[in-house]
């Protein structure tokens, strides 16, 4: 069954923390919003504009999701910042009255692109956000496909499962990768040789081997044609490797 991003926070974070997925769905989106502090941001309004729901469903996903979103570029504007942000707002960016309300409330939130995406992966009550996740899946397995030449060796990224899987691994071969550069006093072989020593566990051939076996040519990746059981399999030997 396909991943429900709605309900799945550790999904939603997945595909948020890709910055080359999240750069094409931005493309993709084509999102409007107010330059501040270098970055493109929106207002509760204009999210709810978007997604066709009221402002207070909006309201209600901001406060039950607070910790969330705050990690992921909702911020509450408040004092010399909120003085700042109304400088640079102009009613152009908002309706007339909610412009002048805007001008008069002490604090006020704001999203980034970040923080709009996340929001468009919790809200269940809107046809547009539903259609925004769909797009957002295919954006991201399609940038998968381009950074890894496609073809069919790399028929399996249209498992529904293996983007999450993709991601997870991504992660857990980081923690690896830090944990050998920090406690593991040797150069730089000893990333493919203990690369190896999880393709033997599972594989019974060194990662070199199995490359010959898939005829990986360059900078292909081994992992890039896996499914998303063997990337599960291989991020937790690299956790408990850590």
């Amino acid at each position: 069954m396909a991943k429900d991003l709605t309900v799945s926070a550790v999904d939603r974070q997945n595909i948020l923390n890709n910055p080359f997925a999240v750069a094409e769905i931005q493309k993709s989106i084509g999102m409007k919003g107010i330059e501040f502090n270098g970055r493109i941001v929106v207002l509760k309004e204009q999210v709810a504009f978007f997604f066709e729901v009221s402002p207070r469903t909006i309201d209600n996903y901001l406060s039950n999701n607070e910790n969330e979103l705050r990690q992921n570029g909702y911020e509450i504007l408040r004092g010399k910042v909120l003085k700042e942000f109304k400088l640079a707002l102009s009613d152009g960016y908002v309706h007339e009255t909610d412009f002048v309300n805007i001008l008069k409330t002490p604090q006020l939130g704001i999203l980034d692109f970040r923080a709009f995406l996340n929001l468009a992966m919790l809200i269940t009550e809107s046809e547009r956000a539903r259609s925004l996740r769909q797009a957002i899946l295919d954006i991201v397995i399609d940038t998968i496909n381009s950074r890894t030449g496609g073809g069919t060796t790399y028929i399996n990224q249209r498992d529904e499962d293996f983007l999450f899987s993709y991601f997870k691994e991504e992660d857990y071969r980081k923690q690896f990768t830090d944990c050998l550069r920090d406690c593991v006093d040797m150069g730089n072989f000893k990333y493919p040789m203990y690369t190896d020593k999880v393709y033997v566990i599972i594989f019974k051939e060194n990662a070199r081997e199995y490359r010959k076996i898939l005829q990986l040519h360059g900078k292909e990746k081994v992992r890039d044609t896996f499914y998303s059981e063997i990337l599960d399999l291989i991020a937790s030997y690299e956790c408990g490797f850590a």
